[in-house]
């Protein structure tokens, strides 16, 4: 009683929202889950900022452009660190990329940053590999002859397969059995992330770590994540080079030996491990997804898919390998991509922050370690900002003339400090895979089904249902092969 009568002090500082119960705090008003439905009708029921209490703790949502806009850009610098939930601090250890906070986080980012920039992003190293991996998917598509598939698992080996040249500098094969079991663990650690055994685990954090259950199996699955990078380390220092470093592993090593004998370093083979999965599953999960919404919004809009396949022909031709500058030739292209990163944005919401200190914002004041989440998906549907939020339209991103407009109110990887590390090597692989298929092949539903489900699947990321397509190749098949 005493710790719910805190709640009920503490709620007249927040910004406003549901009414608090003993417990459950705001959960009945919302359920179990943060599904946009619910942060829509909060944020019309309490404005563009507004609290959710989870049990006894605050949550202070930032909903809107210019709401998320003044949050991640104009108060970037106190919204810096990830939260640290239990369940959070047991699996990831305060290491690596995504959840390091401090000085952990500092370091890496700027040698992140470095990194993959002298790993070839936006170079023709980095392009040449992806240009690589999308003919092999187009020879993977090809191989159905025109058949019912499901284009899930092609896609995602082909995203995955170029994280493993970034971090282990080689492709695994679709097939490999350690790659397969660091997907499905991958996934399964997903779908833990949202469920509520994670909820009931920050609850209860010294009962559920004694206890059976779900939450068991994800820590395994960190564990047996770790215990594969560990083997990849071990293979890089057998066979390391200091003088030509070939990818993220190889640079780590090498910034390791640099900082021997720096008090201050954070470099350090933990972070290093914990690394490797944060690209591991950020480059696969996101890139995938928004491909896979692609293609079946190609299906569900074939007029616009008719569209694409003309311009790539009349601008590019049918020999022209596609690349990464051939966006700014290709407008409507470029734009039906964006659009389908705007109207199918993959995450719930974005990965949410904490208050590095104090933070006055909007007229209320927000205290040092409140988490803080921001509502991506109600910035890609702002009706202030776009036309037509709720549908389909490509000309979002087009003017008048058809020319390409780059937008403001478009950020679907975030902004400020934090903002996604690999934009733009997801930015390349979008384009060039999309370019690839549409130029190779007509997709079309199955003989016999009328609609494809354009409603997501809400976990930790928003991807389609399961779905078949017949990809029926183009003319141009053979010569683009």
């Amino acid at each position: 009683m005493l710790s719910y009568l805190k709640v009920l002090w503490k709620r007249r500082h927040f910004p406003p929202g549901p009414f608090p119960l003993p417990l459950v705090g705001s959960l009945w008003w919302i359920g179990i889950g943060l599904h946009p439905d619910s942060l829509v009708k909060l944020s019309k029921a309490y404005g563009n900022i507004y609290t959710i209490w989870v049990a006894h703790h605050p949550i202070v949502v930032l909903s809107g452009f210019q709401t998320v806009k003044e949050g991640l850009i104009n108060h970037s610098e106190e919204l810096v660190d990830r939260p640290l939930t239990h369940f959070l601090i047991r699996a990831f250890n305060k290491k690596g990329l995504a959840f390091g906070n401090g000085s952990t986080w500092k370091q890496h980012r700027r040698f992140g940053i470095v990194t993959m920039r002298n790993l070839g992003l936006g170079k023709t190293g980095m392009e040449y590999q992806i240009e690589e991996e999308a003919h092999r998917l187009v020879e993977a598509f090809s191989r159905a002859k025109g058949q019912p598939l499901d284009p899930s698992l092609l896609i995602s080996n082909s995203v995955s397969s170029l994280i493993n040249v970034v971090s282990f500098g080689y492709r695994f094969a679709p097939d490999d059995a350690k790659f397969r079991r660091m997907i499905a663990a991958s996934d399964y650690f997903e779908r833990f992330s949202v469920s509520f055994y994670h909820a009931l685990y920050n609850l209860f954090p010294w009962l559920m770590k004694h206890l059976p259950g779900p939450h068991q199996k994800a820590l395994s699955c960190m564990e047996m994540g770790i215990s594969y990078a560990k083997e990849e380390v071990d293979k890089h220092r057998e066979n390391q080079n200091v003088h030509e470093p070939q990818d993220f592993i190889d640079f780590y090593l090498l910034q390791m030996e640099k900082s021997k004998g720096d008090p201050n370093s954070t470099f350090n083979e933990e972070n290093l491990l914990q690394c490797i999965l944060d690209l591991f599953v950020a480059g696969t999960e996101t890139t995938s997804s928004t491909l896979q919404w692609a293609v079946l919004l190609m299906v569900a809009y074939p007029d616009v898919q008719e569209k694409v396949y003309k311009e790539i022909e009349e601008v590019l031709g049918s020999s022209h390998t596609i690349r990464y500058e051939d966006r700014k030739k290709l407008p409507y292209t470029n734009a039906v991509i964006h659009e389908a990163q705007r109207a199918k944005y993959i995450l719930p919401v974005g990965i949410p922050r904490r208050c590095s200190k104090d933070l006055n914002m909007l007229g209320f004041h927000i205290p040092k370690k409140t988490l803080v989440v921001t509502d991506l998906n109600s910035v890609l549907l702002d009706p202030k900002q776009w036309e037509t939020p709720g549908e389909f339209n490509p000309n979002h991103f087009l003017d008048k003339e058809g020319n390409f407009v780059a937008r403001e109110e478009f950020l679907p990887y975030g902004a400020g400090a934090r903002v996604c590390l690999g934009e733009q090597m997801a930015r390349m692989e979008l384009f060039i895979f999309f370019a690839h298929l549409l130029r190779a092949f007509r997709f079309q539903l199955p003989e016999g089904v009328k609609e494809l489900n354009k409603d997501p699947v809400v976990a930790i990321s928003m991807h389609p249902h399961p779905y078949k397509l017949c990809a029926v190749p183009r003319s141009t098949l053979c010569q683009i092969i």
